[in-house]
């Protein structure tokens, strides 16, 4: 048991894999080796979703000139999905993302 320990406590400050196709996961991230040497690092999202840093700043008429591929864009970046015709996902839109003194 304290050899294992020592064996991988070796590799892991060493930056040799453990493993036999040469990737570790640490976490939230994977780490492949190639010669001793980290050929690529990924980092993953538990849900596979990312909220973005900021909030839209689009006024009411910027929501009712935008065309469909946008709003479907900026729901998609948000996390939210509509399906409808696109006065329904405009308007989804505008309720989650105007004040109410916006309309």
């Amino acid at each position: 048991m304290a050899l294992r320990w020592f064996l991988h406590s070796a590799c892991h400050v060493l930056g040799y894999p453990m493993d036999k196709d040469n990737t570790q996961e640490h976490g939230k991230q994977i780490v492949s080796y190639s010669n001793g040497e980290v050929k690529k690092v990924e980092y993953l999202s538990s849900s596979g979703f990312q909220m973005p840093l900021h909030y839209p700043r689009y006024t009411k008429a910027d929501y009712e000139r935008m065309e469909d591929w946008k709003v479907d864009l900026l729901l998609k970046e948000y996390g939210l999905s509509c399906k409808g015709t696109l006065d329904e996902k405009r308007a989804f839109a505008m309720g989650a993302f105007l004040w109410p003194d916006q309309y």
